[in-house]
């Protein structure tokens, strides 16, 4: 299977080229100037015609609840394919599903789920799992549901690994707790991914975390202390790190344009991640939803708790994407968030990019960054 894709714009940190890439099968092979006519006597099953449109690697998605009205913790298989679709419609050609803090039998059973789908996918290829929770602390809790929230049991986490093997990708926790330390150097030893957030921790608790192995923070800034000249905290301590990156929800809601570009300018496309959290309201609109045990109300695509609290984002990562480019990122950095860094921070060598040797996994874009077609595997989907 050969497809041919002309006439592409690609960003480089140089300005936008025009291009023509061939694919066979599901590799890219070859990439060049569009100018060069290079692919003119070349025998290809499939051509599509850019027409000059923005082509970017399939973005990744490493926190994501639920989507077109389905939340991925509700013990189906058909809530985790709604979200598999709805990546891939919107520009995202890989997630991780993502957990919130639940019994330890709802995690399983979406575990299982998940298992269940992998290899099965109707859009977006399921990467991993993402477990935020339950160790978090209940005076960050944000959306996570209190009944749930607890100290860190490595018994009851080694159950959680039987079940899903080398499934588990990221870890959310709070570091401050009693036990998270050794926690965190265990999850470390399996190549695990230990992110910080829904925390409490002074600067030191989270430079201790640091040490034991935590690279890493979910939706910044968000459900953790904001920054004191006296009590730096957590995301101090994280943006002197350089070897601790950032997720950023880029909604224009749960951080302020100025903060994106501060995050931007001291961790650099290299260590900042776009993410959604979206919940199931993601392409369904305003309403009541039931999430994470709490009754949520979307108004205006911002969703809340009764008490005002936030509770995750309906925002898509095309609409991310352009939200950052319009907050004053460098389009070809904004790619990088969301799409080469993330790969990167999970270990992925074939996909997050746009060279020779990698996954064909594609998406095109107009110029107000929706999406005109998707290659997923070097399919046109």
């Amino acid at each position: 299977m050969k497809l041919l894709l002309q006439n592409v714009s690609i960003s480089e940190p140089t300005g936008i080229d025009s291009v023509d890439i061939l694919i066979e099968n599901e590799t890219i092979t070859t990439i060049a100037n569009t100018k060069e006519q290079a692919f003119v006597n070349e025998t290809v099953d499939s051509k599509i015609n850019g027409r000059g449109q923005l082509l970017i690697p399939g973005m990744l998605d490493v926190h994501i609840h639920g989507a077109n009205n389905f939340d991925m913790m509700d013990g189906t298989t058909k809530s985790i394919q709604e979200v598999s679709k709805k990546c891939l419609e919107t520009g995202c050609t890989g997630f991780l599903v993502t957990s919130v803090t639940s019994s330890l039998d709802a995690l399983l059973t979406m575990i299982d789920r998940t298992k269940d789908v992998i290899g099965h996918e109707e859009g977006a290829k399921i990467l991993g799992i993402h477990l935020e929770g339950p160790y978090l602390n209940v005076k960050r809790k944000g959306m996570q549901d209190p009944n749930y929230l607890r100290n860190p049991d490595l018994n009851e986490m080694a159950a959680i690994f039987e079940r899903a093997g080398d499934l588990i990708k990221m870890v959310t926790v709070a570091p401050e707790l009693p036990g998270c330390l050794e926690l965190i150097a265990y999850l470390k030893e399996k190549n695990v991914v230990v992110a910080i957030a829904h925390s409490d921790a002074t600067y030191e608790e989270a430079q201790e975390a640091f040490k034991k192995g935590a690279t890493h923070i979910t939706h910044c800034f968000n459900a953790m202390p904001p920054i004191h000249h006296r009590a730096p905290g957590l995301v101090t301590a994280a943006l002197e790190n350089d070897h601790v990156s950032v997720q950023a929800i880029v909604d224009g809601i749960h951080l302020h344009p100025g903060i994106v570009r501060l995050l931007h300018k001291i961790k650099g496309a290299d260590g900042m991640v776009l993410i959604t959290d979206a919940l199931q309201a993601m392409g369904v609109g305003d309403g009541a939803y039931e999430f994470g045990g709490h009754h949520v109300t979307v108004e205006n695509g911002v969703a809340r708790l009764k008490d005002g609290t936030l509770a995750s984002s309906t925002v898509t990562m095309n609409e991310a994407l352009k939200l950052s480019v319009e907050m004053g990122i460098p389009l070809n950095d904004a790619i990088k968030m969301g799409a080469t860094t993330p790969a990167v921070i999970l270990g992925e060598q074939k996909i997050g990019k746009i060279a020779v040797g990698y996954d064909a996994d594609l998406i095109l874009l107009d110029e107000d960054f929706r999406v005109v077609k998707t290659v997923l595997k070097g399919r046109v989907k």
